[in-house]
């Protein structure tokens, strides 16, 4: 099996500090690859500033407004049913290509919402008809993911807690155990602190940046003669 290891970061469009501190990660940076909200107030105006980088769907349904409907306000309390999720996540695939001007690259989802069966049905129903690999987190999704006949990652690595999960210690302690084999895929979270909206991970966030910037970050993927990549591709 081939290998390619991809390091994603999630939650562009989220924010107007956020958006611009993952561009900077992957500008300036190590981070190779990143998934866009597009029913968020600042979709637009990240969208003008994500030329050549590389961006697949942060499938959102638990804030902001369903773009399918767009009447419908999402929370986190919402028990969606598939039908819902496919048609959802096909108006947000049309959003993205109508603000980038050009396709996802993959699918994953914001607040690991595809653990519910449901979701994760509806998603891989459209991820089928479009083509698009989606994220999986544990073994078991994994499983069920290529059973609906869509790919997926085969290992996933990656956290969002209380503190800053990507430091430069983690970071080479990763990189270091890390599987070289099959496409392993590490999710994080850098930017700058949200300018406009709340979120639990915050200051998490400019940690997580300085770790992928920091001449460190490359040196590390030197050292262990490691190559980043994207899903574009896969």
């Amino acid at each position: 099996m081939s290998f390619r290891l991809i390091l994603n970061a999630d939650d562009y469009g989220y924010d107007p500090a956020v958006s611009k501190g993952i561009a900077e990660s992957m500008r300036r940076g190590v981070v190779s690859s990143t998934t866009m909200i597009v029913n968020s107030p600042h979709s637009e105006a990240a969208a003008r500033e994500a030329e050549g980088l590389a961006i697949g769907l942060h499938l959102n349904l638990v804030r902001f407004h369903a773009v399918s409907a767009p009447g419908r306000e999402l929370n986190e309390t919402d028990v969606l049913d598939a039908r819902f999720v496919a048609a959802e996540t096909h108006a947000q695939l049309d959003r993205l290509r109508a603000l980038l001007g050009r396709d996802a690259t993959h699918l994953d989802v914001h607040k690991h919402a595809h653990l519910a069966p449901a979701v994760l049905e509806g998603l891989c129903a459209a991820a089928k008809e479009r083509g698009l690999a989606v994220r999986s987190i544990t073994p078991e999704m994994r499983a069920q993911i290529r059973a609906f006949g869509v790919r997926t990652n085969d290992v996933f690595l990656g956290d969002a807690g209380k503190e800053a999960h990507w430091t430069p210690q983690q970071w080479r302690s990763t990189l270091a155990a890390a599987p070289r084999d099959g496409v392993v895929e590490l999710m994080c979270h850098p930017g700058y602190r949200p300018s406009h909206l709340t979120s639990g991970y915050s200051a998490q966030r400019e940690i997580e940046l300085a770790t992928f910037v920091a001449d460190d970050a490359r040196a590390a993927l030197e050292a262990h003669h490691l190559t980043l990549s994207s899903w574009a591709g896969v």
